[in-house]
Parts: structure tokens; sequence; C-alpha cells
């Protein structure tokens, strides 16, 4: 079994574009000769566009790209630059009149880290993203989208850690499967393997809080504290090789959104808004669904707890 990156799997690539001074940024997955995928959201609060075409009742089965920004709604609109970046190359859904790019996309509620009066994510973001997009290994860490992310936010901002972007896969028996995970989480973040917290909700004397004083905080928050509700949210994209079909990759979604639980704690809280892309270049195998399954929970676990570790450099 090899470990790989997002970029391993045929026909992916990934680019950023961030804001140093305002801190926030985006992250493109681009696929130019289109992908099979779907969408699973189990957070309660959502930022998401286009998300709908991603049902599998719905016609198009092929998108040749993925937006995934900061600056919760507002961050959204850098996906029309995506899409401006992909027509100018001749991509897109071949309509007979013109040629249209399916770019659907998810955004992250940053603030305040993110300086909201300044920049925020937009069109030439999104473009600027398009064009810096390549095939090397996915960089884990404070990038793109994940530019400002923290996670533990129970306590307020002063108490939480930073996080980011992490990324994870595997390569096994001609089957692909990797991870993309931007990670703003409100929960604290356990490393999967040995459910050690490893980033989250900080005690005052600097050390990371315990479950117990984590349900404790969460039990305490309130939407009127001084610094406003903490919201927060999971973006992930979940590629691979094997031969899936639309309903394939939705149920591939649902399964892969079991590393998340795994991986925060708590999870899937009601200001949440946790959304699980799927992708598949069918260009490998079929296999066993449930396995793939599993194996992209695993992933999924494993790009959220590399998210932390990116920042400590410290893995057990």
């Amino acid at each position: 079994m090899d470990k790989i990156s997002l970029t391993d799997i045929k026909g992916l690539s990934v680019g950023h574009w961030e804001d140093p001074i305002n801190l926030t940024g985006c992250t493109v997955i681009l696929a130019p000769e289109g992908v099979t995928a779907s969408v699973h959201c189990p957070g309660f609060a959502p930022a998401s566009h286009e998300s709908d075409l991603l049902n599998p009742e719905k016609t198009v089965e092929l998108i040749h790209g993925l937006v995934l920004a900061g600056g919760s709604s507002f961050g959204l609109s850098a996906a029309a630059g995506v899409v401006r970046y992909l027509r100018e190359q001749g991509i897109g859904l071949d309509t007979g009149a013109v040629k249209v790019p399916l770019v659907p996309g998810a955004a992250i509620y940053d603030y305040p880290f993110n300086l909201s009066g300044g920049t925020l994510p937009n069109d030439s973001s999104g473009y600027e993203a398009a064009k810096n997009a390549s095939t090397r290994p996915v960089t884990s860490g404070r990038y793109g989208a994940g530019k400002s992310a923290a996670s533990g936010k129970l306590g307020g901002l002063n108490a939480s850690s930073p996080s980011g972007l992490g990324s994870y896969g595997v390569a096994e028996d001609e089957i692909m499967v990797a991870a993309l995970a931007v990670v703003n989480p409100l929960g604290s973040i356990l490393d999967p393997l040995t459910s050690q917290i490893i980033s989250g909700l900080k005690r005052p004397d600097g050390g990371l809080a315990n479950k117990e004083e984590i349900l404790s905080s969460l039990r305490h928050l309130s939407a009127t504290n001084d610094e406003g509700f903490p919201s927060n949210t999971v973006l992930v994209v979940v590629a691979t090789n094997a031969r899936l079909s639309k309903l394939g990759c939705r149920r591939l979604a649902m399964m892969a959104s079991a590393g998340l639980a795994r991986s925060i704690y708590p999870a899937h809280l009601l200001f949440d808004g946790d959304t699980v892309f799927a992708l598949s270049n069918n260009q490998g195998p079929e296999t066993d669904p449930s396995w793939l399954g599993a194996r992209a929970a695993d992933a999924v676990a494993l790009a959220i707890a590399d998210s932390a570790y990116a920042l400590t450099q410290t893995r057990t």
C-alpha cells in the first residue's frame, strides 16, 4: 500500500490563491477532461454553489472543477473566476452552442481571523487559483482555503488552535483513493489512530482541553457571547480512479464522511457546514464499493489529522 496525493489521480490538479494580509484564500481542483462527481452534506449550515447539480437524479454526469473557499458565502464568487479560466481553455460541457464549465463549490466561515474589512475570495481569486493549478503533490498547512482555518473555537477564538489544509491518500491493488480537507471545525482534532487530541480548544494554561472540558465548553456556548457565534465547517474532496457512477460517487461521499467523526470531537454540530465531495475519473478497475468507502473514510480521517500535524510536525 503506497501513500499518494489527490493529484496522483489522473486528470486532477490543485491550485491556491491566498491573501496573506487579510488571511483568506481559495483552493481549486481542476478536472479538464471531466470527472463523475457527487456530494454529501452532513453539516447543518453549509455555504455551497451548484451542489444540486451533483445529486444523482440530475442529468449532468461530469464536472470540470471544484472550488473550496474562505469568506463564507462571499467566497463562493471565486467559482466564477474558475469558470472564466476554463472557458478560455475551451473546457466545459458541449451544449452545441457553447462549452459550459461546470464548477460546484463550498466555503468555510473563517471570520474573524479573515479580516472581513479587506479582500475576500472573488472572481479574480478563483481565476488566479486555477492558473496556479498543478499536479505537484498537495502541500498541507495554512494554504488556499485553509489560510485562516482554526479548530477548537468552543471557548472563543483566543482559545482555539490554527489548522488549515490536510491531505492523505493510498494506492492498493490498482485502486487509488485520496482526500483533501480544509479543516475549520468548532470541535478539536483527534489522531484517528490513537484518539488522542492533537489540536483544538486550549485551557487557560495553554494545554489542550480534554473531552469532558470540550463538552463543558459546548454546553455553555452562547450565540450572544462577545465575539459572536464561532461558525465553522470542514470541506472534503475525496477522489478515486475506481469506476463509479454518479450514484456511486454519492455513496462514496456518504461513507467517506464517517472519517469526520473519527478525527473531530465533537463533529456535525448545528452550525457546522460540513460538506464532502466525491470524484471519480473512472480510469481504474471496478472494486467493492463498501471496501472503497471504508478506505475513503480512513483517508478523510487522516487528512484532517494531517492538517494539524502539518503545523506541529509531531506525529504519534
